[in-house]
């Protein structure tokens, strides 16, 4: 059958890069190559015991029945009780809607707030899906680019520029998907200051790898008291928990936000699942600080943080910054466009991880997926030994391009 009977919102959607690479390194996998697949934003690590038994418990007490559509009662006072104990953040059960992870919990969000022509403030590098989300909600993603030299986050004076009476609200994540750049509680307030100023701005947090931060205390935006009746918390168990297969997410929101979120995922997909959710349940009453499981992969993120990035310095021709959240370094490769090595000619970003995939098997995602073609994300969701051989083959293969 033809694609012209597909919808003009089809035909213009992007395919998510990440998903693409992941796809692309299993199918060389799958052809007998050893592929080592550095493209997923996944942690390697198993969920908790504890919570794998919670899940199990649920099954065994018949937790197998349609769930409200905001989730359990029970799961909402968690995540208000979480908000709190780790953030400060008073958000009642009623305005906390659980959805099918973070990705929907976005989605509803564009949906509810936004009208045609709204615009939307992105900081680039920004997650690949956030400018297709707001476009599938008629919205306009404005893009606010930044570099390596501002650890990838965007300034004072390049937010007030980008507002315009249009703006609707500003969408980012901290610490970072792809950069792992961590905003500190200084930088926010002083983003919060300018938003004061725009009452009409909704601030859309996305807090996803809250707990991945080596810098120690997470800061939310959502603290500050001149924006907080503004701002959406988006948050989850995927990252922090090992839970990304459970599909978990929520958000904490003003109430009529809330409300929004829950009618449209009411018509859309309902309650998420019901045992995730007991699960979920079980994983907000840990405190991460508390938590030894937890902890070790953290020290373990930190560890192969300090590899990665020690071995990419290693490599002439990259220029890579510390993160300090997250599992991905963001080195910066564009002085390898318009090198060759014969047989391959780099010309941007997306030629480089092509060349490495097919060259020596190393799955990587360009830096134009989210906003930055001068640009490389390395996930180093994967073990020391795995992340060792990756750099010496990415170095083996840079070398030979002239």
């Amino acid at each position: 059958m033809s694609t012209e009977f597909l919808s003009n919102r089809v035909k213009n959607l992007k395919e998510s890069a990440t998903l693409k690479m992941t796809q692309k390194s299993r199918e060389l996998k799958e052809q007998g190559h050893d592929v080592i697949a550095l493209s997923i934003g996944e942690p390697d690590f198993n969920t908790p015991s504890a919570v794998k038994e919670a899940a199990k418990h649920a099954i065994d007490n018949n937790f197998t029945h349609y769930t409200p559509v905001p989730g359990y009662a029970d799961l909402r006072k968690a995540i208000s009780h979480k908000f709190k104990r780790d953030n400060d953040l008073d958000y009642s059960p009623e305005q906390i809607v659980v959805s099918n992870g973070a990705k929907q919990s976005l989605a509803n969000i564009m949906y509810a707030i936004l009208n045609p022509g709204d615009e939307v403030i992105i900081p680039s590098p920004y997650w690949v899906s956030y400018p297709s989300m707001v476009q599938l909600a008629e919205g306009t993603p404005v893009e606010v680019p930044t570099g390596i030299e501002s650890d990838f986050k965007i300034t004072v004076q390049q937010l007030e520029d980008a507002i315009t009476e249009n703006t609707k609200a500003i969408l980012f994540s901290s610490p970072c998907n792809p950069t792992g750049s961590v905003y500190t509680k200084e930088e926010l307030e002083a983003l919060a200051n300018v938003l004061e100023k725009h009452p009409r701005i909704f601030i859309v947090a996305d807090e996803i790898y809250e707990v991945i931060n080596f810098k120690g205390k997470h800061e939310s935006i959502a603290q500050f008291k001149n924006v907080k009746d503004r701002v959406i918390t988006v948050n989850g168990v995927s990252k922090g928990f090992a839970m990304t297969g459970w599909r978990i997410g929520y958000i904490g929101a003003p109430l009529e936000i809330a409300k929004a979120c829950n009618k449209i995922q009411g018509q859309y997909t309902s309650g998420a699942g019901s045992i995730s959710q007991m699960a979920a349940l079980d994983a907000l009453n840990i405190e991460p600080k508390n938590s030894e499981e937890i902890q070790e992969m953290l020290k373990a993120f930190n560890s192969r943080r300090d590899l990665v990035v020690g071995l990419l310095k290693e490599i002439p021709g990259i220029k890579a910054n510390v993160p300090d959240g997250a599992f991905y370094v963001f080195p910066e490769v564009n002085s390898f466009y318009g090198k060759s090595n014969g047989s391959h000619k780099i010309e941007n970003s997306n030629d480089l991880c092509m060349y490495l995939l097919e060259k020596v098997y190393v799955g990587l995602v360009p830096g134009e997926a989210f906003g930055n073609p001068d640009c490389i994300r390395i996930s180093y969701a994967t073990s020391n030994e795995v992340l060792i051989e990756a750099m010496k083959r990415i170095k083996a293969a840079l070398a030979e391009l002239k």
